[in-house]
């Protein structure tokens, strides 16, 4: 195992940190093919990625991320208007999800934060679902058989773990399954999880037994209201080295870019090589949550000087320029993302609160002795409310959370 030696690519208006301490060298090398200026730029290593791209893939990037970009603001919408008790916006981090989520194959396997609403779209998840979770009435509102997207993670950087461990299980029926087709897992965090020791040690074993996992760090510069530099004296991707993998920084606002090392990385994990660490470079423009006020914590030009490197805007003026699409692409676009908004919003408004008496069935798999005397202890309690006349601690069938 060796770290990968990545050809330094140059690149226009982007900031790629360097070293905060004395005898650490900067990075150099951040992957970019599409400029801030949405011309692109030459790599030798994955500039011949882009020969790939079909004009229909270079359309589906735009709409996936204008389509993602139109439900975050829906249902940023919908927690102010208190439909939702919390939400986790994702703007200006489009680019990293969809380039990357659009990169898998049907038989990988994704583990999410609870940021990854763009990897959701790519993997052909209800985006109306994912806000059961944040409506506070189900874990999750899909099955990830159904689309090898694994349930949102709200422990931060538990999902790693799980991640290697999957890995390690389709390494192991690969080797006795010879017609199983070639699959890689790819492990989602933010800059804030990297600071976790789930993180380390997923590491470890990952590269311990060359598991077939990319992880995928969004470092969108703030883990909540800590600024990454605080989190760490070198940059993220010098980590890999550490471990005995890959580490790749990639511009995560340039769709293109993000797109070719994600294939790179995951043809480098199912063909046995081990892991491979992708670092995003990217930004969070709004909030950390809906709870959250980056105003506290942060200047506006440093939000102006991001929103300049606008992933949907780049792409928008690369496709004009190679005359890629047109005025009626970017207006059918628009009324899409409208209508998948109003859908949205009808199937939340229509969500209903389940009896609670739910959750106890859903303990174990079959009945146990202690669930039930808790069961019956809550429906005495319950019973309580209603003979005093203040209504039932049950929940309702209609209600809002």
């Amino acid at each position: 195992m060796g770290a990968a030696q990545l050809p330094s690519t140059e690149f226009e208006d982007t900031d790629v940190g360097g070293a905060l301490i004395e005898g650490i060298a900067p990075v150099d090398n951040l992957v970019q093919l599409l400029g801030p200026d949405g011309k692109l730029r030459h790599d030798e290593k994955f500039s011949p990625y882009l020969a790939r791209l079909t004009p229909e893939k270079l359309r589906s990037f735009y709409s996936d991320m204008a389509t993602v970009r139109r439900f975050d603001q829906e249902a940023t919408a919908l927690q102010r208007q208190g439909e939702l008790a919390l939400w986790v916006p994702l703007t200006g981090q489009e680019a990293a999800q969809i380039g990357s989520g659009q990169a898998t194959e049907p038989q990988d396997y994704i583990f999410p934060t609870y940021r990854e609403h763009g990897v959701a779209l790519t993997r052909g998840v209800d985006l109306s679902q994912l806000l059961k979770l944040f409506r506070g009435i189900s874990n999750a509102g899909w099955n990830p058989k159904d689309t090898n997207f694994h349930l949102y993670s709200l422990v931060l950087a538990v999902q790693t773990l799980h991640a290697v461990g999957y890995a390690m299980g389709i390494q192991r029926d690969q080797a006795t399954d010879a017609a199983m087709k070639p699959a890689a897992v790819v492990a989602y965090f933010g800059d804030g999880a990297s600071s976790e020791g789930d993180v380390h040690e997923s590491m470890v074993f990952a590269a311990s037994y060359q598991a077939p996992v990319v992880f995928f760090c969004q470092n969108n510069h703030w883990a909540i209201s800590v600024p990454f530099e605080v989190q760490s004296r070198i940059p993220l991707v010098n980590r890999a080295s550490g471990y005995g993998f890959p580490g790749i920084r990639v511009d995560g606002n340039d769709v293109l870019a993000v797109h070719a090392v994600s294939q790179w990385a995951l043809d480098h994990a199912r063909s046995g090589h081990g892991p491979v660490l992708i670092e995003a470079f990217t930004y969070r423009l709004g909030a950390h949550t809906t709870a959250d006020d980056p105003t506290k914590y942060r200047l506006a030009a440093e939000e102006e000087k991001w929103r300049a490197k606008d992933p949907l805007v780049r792409l928008e003026k690369y496709l004009r320029a190679e005359n890629l699409a047109d005025d009626a692409f970017f207006s059918s676009v628009k009324d899409d993302g409208d209508e998948l908004a109003a859908y949205v919003r009808k199937t939340t408004l229509a969500m209903t609160v389940p009896d609670i008496r739910s959750s106890f069935a859903n303990v174990y798999a079959q009945a146990h002795p202690l669930v039930a005397e808790e069961l019956a202890w809550f429906e005495n309690y319950a019973a309580s409310f209603a003979e005093t006349g203040t209504g039932s601690a049950a929940g309702n069938e209609t209600g809002a959370p």
